[in-house]
Formats: C-alpha cells, structure tokens, sequence
C-alpha cells in the first residue's frame, strides 16, 4: 500500500494526533531522509499501519478488512493462482452464497489489477483495503507445504555435488543467488520463521544431514536431506555470514539478516567441525518485532508492582537470574525499552548482542581484542551513562565495578546464573562483595523460567482426581487448608488481574472457596492431544515467563548484612509476601496458560 504524502498530510490534520509544529517537521525531514511520509508516520509511531490503512480506507470509501491468514481456506486461496495474488497483493479470503467474492488488496486504487482480478474471478467482485503486513502473511499460506518444496529442490538431479567432502570442489553456479542450494538456505529459513522456531540446527550424520528445530523450547526433527547436499549448504550459510569458506576445522560465529512478509529478521550463526562434517546453528531474531509490556511477559500482581517500583529509582541494581534459554535477555530488552527515552543515555556491554534497540549503545564482547565484561563497563562508566545494562556478572572484577556504579548515581541491570532469586545475593558475597554494599545496592531480584504456553483454542479442561491432588500439595509444598487459602487468594488477585483463560467465557476459579474439606482444585488444563491449525497441531504456542521478584526490604537488607544463608533469604522473602517461580507457574496453569507438567519439568532444579 503507497498513499500519497498529500493523503497522509490530510490524515493527520483530520485526526489531530500531530501539531502544527510537528507535521512541519514530519515534511523537513521527509525531504532530508527522502522517504514517503507514510513510513515516517508508522516509524514515528504516530498511526501503526492498521489505524493508518484504516482511515486511508474511509477516506476513499472502500471497506477496511482485518485478515487472519489462519482463518483463510486453502481451497478458497487456490481460487486465485499465486502468481498472480503476489504481483497484485491480493487475497481472496471468502465467497458468500450468491456466488459474491470478497477480495482484500493493499491498494484498491489500482484500477489495472482491479479490472484484471475481475476477469479472473468474474464481475460479483467485493474489494476491500486490508493492511500490507496481513496480506503479505496470508499470501504465505500459498507456501505451507515448504517441506515439500524443499525436498524437491534438494533431490534436483542437475546440481552437481561431491560425494566426498575431503575433495570438495564447489561450483560457484551451486553458490549463485538463484541456485537450488541458495533457495534451500532460504526455504529452510523461512519454514523456520513460519513455525516461529528460536534456532535451526543443520546437523551432519554420517549418511544423511537433519535439519532440526527449536520451537517453544524444544527441539523438533524437520527434513533429511541427502549427505552430498552438505558441503555447498554449509558453504552458502558461510558466504551469507561472511564466513571463510574453506576453513573446516575451527569454529566460526557470524551474523547476516534475511526480509520474509515484510518483517526483517538477524540470524546469527555459529559453526562448528563435528565427527561427520560441520554443524551450523541460526538462531532467529526478529528485529521488526517491538518489545513486549512487562505483562505481556507475564508479571502480574506484587511482583510486577516491585519491578515497576525498582525501575525508576535513579541508581541502583537490578538483577536477573535463571538458567541458559529462560528469557532473562528478553525480560531485560523490555525494561530497557521502556526506559529508553531521550532524556537519559543508556549504554550496554552484551556477550552477544541479541536484540537491537534504536536509541541504546551497544558494545559486544570481544576477548580476543581485550574487550571483557569488566574492560566494557570500565569503559562505560567514562560515557556519561544514565542507565548500564551489563550482559552477564561472571568474576569478582565485573561484580565490583557494577556494584560501584550503582553507588556512584547509575541504575545497573545485569544477569547471573543461579537457580533462583535468594541464591544470587549470597553468589555475590562468595565474589567477594560486602556484604553491606550488596545490601545498599540491590533494588530487584528477578528469578525466572519459561513454560510452553497451552493454545487457548484447544486446550481442555479436566477435573483432578487424589491422586493428582496428592501430587499438586506435594510439590507445591500445601500442607493445610491455609495453604490452599492462599492458593485461592492468589487465583482471585490473578482474575482481577485478567491473567489467564483467554478466549473462554469461563471465568470461574479452579480453586473453590475453602471448606472442610482442603481438595479444593476443581479444575486443571491440558494440551489437546492433536492440537489444531492454531498450534500446528503441538496443543501449545508460545511461552510465557514464571517468576519470583525479591525486593530490598529493610528485613532483606538486615539479613544480607547478617550473611543469612539463601533459604533463610528465601523464606524471609515468601513471608514478605514474595511469590516463589514455583506458586506463580501453578497459578498459571490453574487459570490455563500452562499445564502442570510443564511448571514442574522447569522447576525440578529448584
């Protein structure tokens, strides 16, 4: 969709969203940057695209449509030939009973595709204007056999491989941009980006290479792909990532970015010489993609109360703790996000830098050039910094310096690897920090994992029978009736909260009020066995973040001072009203975002 600048400007004067002022200085710097003054309204966040597209519509009376590419048939899609949707951005998303065909186009205005779409579709034609991200998403229906495709161009018989990689001799035809190995590098992408996978694996075995998947956590066998397919698949991932090509036999890291549906994606990719050849892994970043709300990642309640509260102290330190792969970069690149203004400078030292952020300095650690943890922050702290995101504390000097700078006037955040919250405290006193200096210092402590989330549109409740209940009180500690009085009192606050049983009317609480009897769960959820076209038929989409938050209380404080023991912290802290990585993923899967089994499987550390 291209409107024109003179639509856009009267847009925005009709709307109000903008002053004078500011529409004047929307064209300076149209002219300076020469881009449409469209993309500037989005860029600027004044209209997203579907507001924009929308009052675009009622300007040029077409009727405005919101496409959900899961909600289009594939046989009506069939109707109108791929070719020809992709050259005219056109969806055919439904026919009524009297034969009418409702199309939706990101630029009604062309009348030439308009009158050519009539002659393929016949003269009942119903035109509506849908937003370009939505159309570019349902024209990736036409493509949702990509396994399909790859395995047919793999099995191509022209391209010429050998069979041996010790004498490899790759063609720079197999190489090309347009070859059948460059549109298997990119088929391979893609079905990873459609199935919102976090990483590709490309694994060579001895007769065959595997590709695999990350998605939701869990890795997922895709294709196998013939053994002499390698050397030129690698080659071409190498070439990308501006990679030597003929070195084998060390690793290599590198990085190159791909546009799929109008979404611009990094991948990161790392080699590695295995026993059968080399293996290469991409992880996925979206770069398009705006950092989620602190609730989105699923705070709520106190703990989401604490955070907001640590985030806005002028100096002091916040830290993040869990395993590798349980979203502390995530959690971190949304609390930066929504500090990044442009009254305060904030400046990081990443080990590697994963999510770009406009407006934020970025430093990646490089050992090799004496650019370590601690020389980065050392160095920061000389850039009139405001704000310092320190990627990860692992020594005694790292430690020092960021508890330093958060008594000298910054508010530092940084990550450790421990199992929860009240264990990283005491890590930093066997770093050698005093103990008095951690105390003054730490605002937040966040402990956290990350569960599959179930699919809200197939997953089904069930009632636990004894034997589960006897489960649940085991491993969530719920020894009496005032333990599941709590569990009731936490589900409330969560509805109150709107946390949990998306698209379903049923509201009810899975915990009962307490009675005599303590076997007060009614109610529990669980994947639908074959899932559903929402879910790619897994039962679960997505993850969500539990997490326990630790403030610095004055009690907190004491006993640090005291250099109390981590289950001392701990209890100290649930009784201060904290509540455990463990209780908030129960209460989750009670309000039917998780299943048991995965809070469990998560938390077994703890």
């Amino acid at each position: 969709m291209r409107i024109s600048d003179k639509m856009v400007d009267d847009i925005l004067k009709q709307s109000g969203k903008v002053t004078a002022e500011q529409l004047s200085n929307l064209h300076d710097q149209e002219k300076n940057e020469k881009r449409p003054l469209q993309d500037l309204v989005i860029s600027s966040n004044i209209f997203s695209e579907k507001d924009l597209t929308k009052l675009y519509a009622e300007n040029v009376e077409v009727p405005f449509i919101e496409l959900n590419p899961k909600d289009i048939k594939r046989e009506l899609l069939q109707r109108l030939p791929e070719r020809i949707a992709r050259q005219y951005n056109a969806i055919l998303f439904d026919i009524d009973e009297d034969g009418n065909k409702y199309i939706a186009m990101s630029d009604p205005d062309d009348i030439q595709a308009v009158n050519f779409l009539q002659k393929q579709l016949g003269t009942n034609l119903k035109v509506y204007i849908a937003p370009e991200s939505q159309i570019r998403s349902a024209l990736d229906n036409y493509r949702s056999n990509i396994a399909g495709e790859l395995t047919k161009v793999i099995s191509n018989d022209e391209i010429a491989y050998q069979e041996e990689e010790d004498n490899e001799s790759i063609n720079e035809n197999d190489l090309a941009e347009d070859s059948p190995i460059a549109q298997t590098v990119n088929l391979i992408i893609e079905y990873g980006i459609k199935a919102e996978a976090s990483d590709i694996h490309i694994e060579p075995r001895e007769n065959y290479v595997l590709v695999r998947y990350r998605i939701d956590g869990m890795l997922r066998e895709a294709n196998k792909l013939p053994k002499k397919a390698q050397a030129a698949l690698v080659s071409r991932i190498k070439i990308l990532s501006n990679l030597k090509i003929d070195e084998h036999r060390a690793p290599q890291d590198g990085r190159f970015k791909i546009e799929i549906g109008n979404q611009l994606y990094a991948l990161r990719v790392s080699t590695l010489p295995i026993v059968d050849g080399e293996k290469v892994v991409m992880r996925i970043l979206n770069e398009s993609v705006k950092a989620s709300t602190l609730e989105g990642l699923g705070f709520w309640g106190e703990a989401l109360k604490i955070l907001n509260q640590a985030i806005i102290q002028p100096y002091g330190m916040i830290l993040v703790t869990g395993p590798t792969g349980s979203g502390k970069s995530t959690t971190l690149f949304s609390v930066l996000s929504m500090l990044n203004t442009p009254n305060v400078n904030i400046s990081t030292v990443e080990d590697p830098v994963e999510y770009r952020i406009i407006g934020v300095n970025q430093t990646q650690v490089n050992p090799i050039a004496g650019m370590t943890f601690a020389n980065g922050l050392r160095s920061l702290l000389r850039q009139d910094p405001n704000i310092i995101m320190v990627g990860e504390i692992r020594d005694t000097e790292t430690a020092d310096l960021a508890v330093q700078a958060a008594l000298t006037g910054h508010l530092v955040f940084s990550t450790l690897h421990t199992s929860d919250a009240a264990t990283c405290l005491p890590r930093l006193l066997e770093m050698g920090v005093e103990p008095f200096l951690i105390a003054s210092t730490v605002r937040a402590v966040i402990g956290q994992r990350l569960v599959r989330r179930l699919c809200p549109y197939c997953r089904e409740p069930y009632i636990p029978d004894n034997g589960i209940v006897g489960r649940i009180k085991s491993t969530f500690e719920l020894k009496d009736i005032n333990d599941f009085k709590k569990i009731h009192e936490l589900e409330l606050a969560a509805l109150k909260d709107g946390i949990g049983i998306e698209n379903s009317t049923n509201e009810k609480l899975s915990v009962h009020e307490l009675s005599s009897n303590d076997k007060n769960i009614i109610r529990l959820w669980k994947a639908h066995e074959d899932g559903c076209e929402n879910c790619n038929h897994n039962g679960y989409k997505g993850r969500i973040g539990i997490y326990e938050v630790m403030d610095s209380s004055p009690s907190i404080q004491k006993s640090i001072v005291s250099n109390t023991t981590s289950e001392e912290l701990e209890n100290l802290a649930e009784k201060n009203g904290m509540v455990s990585m463990k209780i908030d993923g129960f209460i989750k899967a009670l309000r039917g975002q998780t299943t048991l089994e995965e809070v469990m499987r998560v938390t077994s550390d703890r």
